[in-house]
């Protein structure tokens, strides 16, 4: 009953977001109704040398602006990435802010893209930007994508031309406690 009465709110908040806004307003508008929650995840491209296979992966739409969304991205113990979210000029940006445990900047950090155009209401595409190919060379033609309906969330990399491809899912059905803080945050 819990999970029926769940589904039908966020069918009718979906419903009345979703009139008169573009594709990428209803996308974040959707992604805010899970402000202040968080959700556990699992690898969808494992393989034997993927740093996160094994780990508890969760997710915490931990902060929600009018143009900002912050989601610290857990990895096991370590908390050193979150993805910042912003809408710049009618378009998402997505960032990733990494960090050390004492809060400084990691070398790599604030990397991503801009969506080139307002994209549609359930998924939103990043291509590389020109901060990232400077900060990252070989990321220059990273494509990141995040995918949001009403049981899953998907965050997504592949590098164009090479084998390099990663998702992650997350039960947006099922809370869980979060981790706590970011480190930096």
């Amino acid at each position: 009953m819990k999970n029926f009465l769940s589904l039908t709110l966020f069918i009718f908040s979906f419903t009345a977001i979703a009139q008169d806004l573009k594709p990428n307003e209803v996308f974040w508008k959707t992604l805010q109704l899970h402000c202040g929650k968080a959700f556990e995840g699992e690898i969808m491209t494992p393989s034997e040398n993927d740093p996160f296979s094994g780990k508890r992966l969760v997710m915490h739409v931990v902060d929600c602006g009018e143009d900002f969304i912050h989601i610290p991205f857990f990895v096991g113990e370590d908390k050193s990435r979150t993805w910042v979210l912003t809408m710049e000029m009618g378009r998402i940006k997505l960032k990733h802010d990494h960090r050390h445990e004492d809060g400084s900047e990691d070398e790599i950090t604030q990397y991503g893209g801009i969506a080139s155009n307002t994209g549609m209401a359930g998924i939103q595409f990043f291509p590389a930007d020109q901060e990232t190919a400077e900060l990252i060379p070989y990321a220059a033609n990273n494509v990141w994508w995040i995918t949001i309906d009403e049981t899953s969330f998907t965050y997504n990399l592949r590098r164009i031309g090479s084998e390099r491809y990663f998702s992650v899912k997350f039960d947006l059905s099922k809370e869980v406690d979060s981790p706590g803080p970011a480190w930096g945050w």
